[in-house]
Order: C-alpha cells, then structure tokens, then sequence
C-alpha cells in the first residue's frame, strides 16, 4: 500500500534536514486486481494494453486504486507531480525478492491482459482470492512461479547436456584430484 499526502504544504525541517509535507490528506492506494478490475468495469478496455493513457484514465485509476474512505473529489485535482511520480514508482515496483532468468530470444505472450485472465490464472493455480488486494507485481511473480513449477522441464540439447557434463566431470576432478 502507498500512502500519499495530497494538498499539503512542502518545508525544509532544519533538524531533520529534510523536507517534510505539513498538513494536507493522507491517501491510502493499492495496484491490485482489485484495482485493476474496477478501472476496467468503468471503461471497458484493458488497462495493462499497449494503448496509452489520457490524464482522465490515469486520474480514474488513481481513484480505483483510493482505500481511503469517501475521499473528496476535489481531493484528486490536487494531487501534484511529485505524488503522481509516488504512484508510478509504485505501481513499476517489482515488490518481491523472486527474479527469473529469461532465456534469450524468448516469445513474450501476445495475449492482452485483462482481470478476468488474471482471476483465471489464480483459478488454474488454485492461487487463493485473498491475494486479489496484493500488489499486482507480486501477484503476476507468484502466477508465474506456478507456471514455471507446473511447466514440463524442457530437454537440453546435445550440446548443452555435453557442456553440463564437462563441467560436472571437472568439478569432480577438482574434488577428489584426479587427472582423469
């Protein structure tokens, strides 16, 4: 979750030496399917598409992705450029501590992603709907891990299988000091 302070006025602490936002609203955000899905209900085209966004969309999506209760419309307009950075870099975290070692030249997937595609992938991995209000990172990272889990180990070629047991057959070498 992201907390944003909006309409407040922005000082220099000197004790602290930092700047600090003194009054204005706290504004709770979650990037989560929940999100995600309510912005699409609204305008009926998938968000994570290709296809860029109006100021008006990303404002609405701010507003789906809101927790805090009843916040005042106006409160949305002043919103300024540094909280909209605060969102961005938050909805581009990655959020989890999971990498993936893509091999390269690899096909990306041509599917547009949608929220019901996503409930259908937490639906296949039996992933539970509590995880539906997690970032959406760490949701499509936990997605994937089950798929690279339940996916078939791919055969190694000829030459990959003869260089993996070269370099086994030298790591053995080395631990018992042997020649051959």
């Amino acid at each position: 979750m992201l907390v944003i302070t909006v309409g407040g006025v922005e000082s220099f602490d000197e004790g602290s030496s930092e700047f600090v936002v003194r009054g204005g609203t706290p504004l709770e955000l979650e990037h989560s399917l929940v999100s995600l899905s309510k912005w699409e209900s609204i305008h009926e085209k998938p968000f994570l598409g290709k296809e860029s966004k109006t100021g008006a969309e990303v404002m609405s999506y701010v507003r789906c992705m809101c927790l805090t209760p009843d916040p005042s419309p106006e409160l949305f307009y002043k919103l300024s450029k540094e909280n909209f950075e605060a969102v961005d870099q938050y909805i581009n975290a990655k959020m989890t501590a999971t990498w993936f070692s893509d091999a390269p030249g690899a096909p990306g997937s041509r599917d547009v992603i949608t929220s019901e595609l996503i409930y259908y992938w937490m639906i296949t991995f039996q992933i539970p709907f509590e995880c539906e209000r997690w970032h959406l990172n760490r949701l499509f990272t936990l997605i994937r891990v089950c798929n690279v889990k339940q996916a078939k180990p791919k055969k190694m070629s000829r030459a990959a299988l003869a260089a993996r047991n070269r370099e086994l057959n030298a790591q053995r070498r080395a631990q018992l000091g042997s020649t051959g």
